[in-house]
């Protein structure tokens, strides 16, 4: 019996292991699914095709772990291309609410979807994010707004980890936006979330985290914690979509319940980023919105990186605002819009979104002992990745 399942030899490895980690002419040995060793090919313990059953010559090719898209909302029925072109003529997105078009037009369009239609219209997109190296998709709800269709959601979220044999993290976003049948009363669908919804995902399996999209169009700090308070009841971990229109103290509320992550903020202040710093919770950066809303105020990536916080990336993959499937294009993004590094942008879909998702002890990086999911790329460096337009 050999020492390992499978080797790759001959490989430049992006190790993600403080930076890059690059180790050149590099080898990785997997058995049973986990990294069994990691190193120069000088190092290794004798001939390749006598350490391990299957052995895998990349010819100087890239690898890096397998991408992790820690913020997603690919689960919808219909698109929304009509209000792209209809703001690139000049109307205005609260108009094009008055006229039934935003968050409610997907929730009308999702409600009137059967599981099977729906996971028929999703599964291309996230296969779409499988083919451009993700191997893990952390899906949210939020365009049910209802049981049934949240419900519906998060079976499909599921059904498309087995379907692509992708690790799915499911997320509860029930908070999303206010249902119109409870727009005269957001507190008693808050009663409904927090009493009838969180409890029958929890009992069915089928919900990872919670999410609260707070803002002054959506839920406000008082909402936002009670659904908090009700998640840590049921022992869920926390993320809130947090300060992206305005600096309304979300960041440092969702830090107070050692959020996993706060996702956009574009606004959010010193004293926010303070509080996630002290909290270990990461910031995840959205420019796919950014880029499509054509959006002008910068998250503030620099204070971030004075307070050391793990930024992570991601696609925000939705018909509204971000329609993207491309990692390699959000890290790209990331470098041209925000001005991180590219060495920051892979840190961002690889361990830091691995944070963000609370699977950094499990993947991330190429580690002994952590998943061997990988994704050999036709680069010879690491930083190409985030180079290349449209070609990964």
């Amino acid at each position: 019996m050999k020492k390992y399942d499978t080797l790759w030899t001959n490989a430049h490895l992006a190790t993600c292991e403080g930076g890059y980690g690059l180790i050149e002419n590099a080898a990785l040995a997997e058995k049973d699914g986990r990294i069994a060793w990691v190193g120069k090919m000088s190092d290794l313990a004798g001939k390749p095709e006598k350490l391990a059953d299957t052995v895998t010559d990349v010819e100087g090719r890239c690898i890096t772990p397998g991408l992790i898209d820690c913020h997603t909302h690919l689960v919808y029925g219909g698109n929304r291309a009509n209000e792209f072109e209809m703001r690139l003529k000049g109307v205005s997105y609260e108009e094009i609410a008055r006229q039934g078009g935003g968050i409610q037009s997907t929730v009308a369009a999702t409600r009137a979807l059967s599981q099977d239609e729906l996971l028929e219209q999703s599964l291309p997109r996230a296969r779409a994010l499988c083919d451009n190296g993700a191997t893990t998709l952390e899906i949210k709800s939020g365009y049910g707004l209802d049981m049934a269709t949240e419900i519906n959601m998060l079976r499909v979220a599921k059904d498309i980890g087995e379907e692509l044999d992708v690790r799915v993290c499911k997320t509860f976003l029930g908070a999303h936006t206010v249902p119109l049948e409870y727009k005269q009363n957001p507190d008693a669908y808050v009663d409904y979330v927090c009493e009838k919804m969180i409890p029958q995902l929890v009992e069915e399996n089928l919900v990872d985290a919670v999410d609260v999209f707070c803002e002054n169009i959506a839920f406000n700090l008082a909402q936002t914690e009670r659904i908090f308070q009700t998640a840590q009841k049921f022992n869920l971990r926390v993320k809130c979509h947090a300060e992206q229109l305005s600096d309304s103290g979300s960041a440092a509320l969702a830090a107070k319940y050692n959020a996993l992550s706060v996702d956009h903020l574009e606004h959010v202040s010193e004293a926010g980023i303070k509080a996630i710093a002290e909290s270990g919770t990461v910031a995840v950066l959205l420019p796919g919105a950014f880029y499509f809303l054509r959006e002008t105020k910068l998250p503030p990536v620099d204070l971030l990186r004075q307070y050391k916080v793990p930024m992570a990336i991601a696609s925000d993959c939705n018909p509204g605002t971000s329609p993207v499937t491309s990692l390699p294009l959000v890290m790209n993004m990331a470098c041209v819009l925000f001005r991180l590094t590219p060495e920051e942008a892979l840190l961002g879909v690889t361990q830091h979104a691995a944070k963000a998702l609370g699977l950094e002890k499990d993947i991330g990086t190429l580690t002994v002992g952590k998943r061997a999911e990988i994704v050999i790329w036709d680069v010879k460096h690491p930083r190409e990745l985030a180079y290349y337009v449209g070609w990964q």
